[in-house]
């Protein structure tokens, strides 16, 4: 079913490319595969999909995949866009294995500051997560609210830094986790890029989950990019390691 998933995907978007009118705009910035949310926005007038496959490994025979996950996105101005977070996967536990579609998430994301000097580029997005869609062992107990600060500084031509300062709730407590994430990117040619990256999760009750991961990114045009990126646990509550796959493209909507 994967591979299906996989081919179907890549169809779709080598299909999507191939459909695009030339635009004087700069090239496709993704929110993936790093944890750190892009300060950017996706252009006034398109649609923006980036696609995701990831296997996690824990401990005591734990797993899961996403097959796949998609973030969707819509610019509605220059400085606004929506998002809709759509996911099927499947968790493993020992003998008990659970596979299905995730509760919807909608959001959005708007931009606060351009960058200028020191101040960086910023964004503030903001994310809920539905307990009525979705599989039901998938659903929380009540709508599940996300907010960050996404922040990011050009370093150099080839050099940039980003990073997110966060809360989440899981819809099943009160209690808020606290999220950072902290990104160097770097441009290794005009097409090929790299990332590494240290994030984690702090709960207000129990104990920090940090981890580490890195990646590169392939701009295949200025509307499609492919990633492959890997990472491990840092703290023992975290998963052993990953590993993900996705592309990223996005296309014009607007009627002429």
């Amino acid at each position: 079913m994967l591979q299906r998933y996989l081919l179907w995907m890549v169809v779709v978007a080598f299909a999507a490319s191939e459909n695009l009118k030339a635009q004087e705009l700069e090239p496709l910035q993704a929110d993936r595969p790093d944890q750190t949310e892009s300060a950017s926005l996706v252009p006034r007038g398109y649609i923006q999909a980036e696609t995701g496959f990831l296997y996690e490994k824990g401990g005591r025979d734990a797993r899961s995949l996403l097959y796949p996950s998609i973030l969707w996105k819509y610019g509605v101005n220059d400085r606004f866009e929506l998002r809709l977070i759509t996911e099927a996967g499947m968790e493993e536990y020992g003998d008990q294995r659970i596979s299905g579609f995730y509760p919807l998430t909608v959001g959005f994301k708007t931009r606060l500051l351009d960058e200028d000097g020191i101040v960086p580029q910023t964004a503030f997005l903001g994310h809920l997560t539905s307990c009525m869609s979705g599989k039901e062992a998938f659903r929380p107990e009540w709508l599940a609210p996300s907010f960050r600060l996404s922040m990011q500084h050009t370093l150099s031509d080839h050099l940039s830094l980003g990073y997110n300062l966060g809360t989440e709730w899981s819809g099943n407590s009160n209690e808020p986790t606290y999220i950072y994430t902290l990104a160097s990117g770097i441009s290794l040619t005009p097409q090929l890029g790299g990332f590494i990256e240290v994030y984690g999760y702090l709960p207000v009750e129990g104990d920090a989950d940090h981890r580490f991961d890195c990646g590169l990114t392939y701009l295949v045009s200025n509307d499609l990019m492919v990633d492959l990126s890997g990472g491990v646990g840092i703290t023992r509550n975290a998963p052993d390691s990953f590993i993900a796959l996705g592309f990223s493209w996005r296309f014009d909507v607007r009627r002429e």
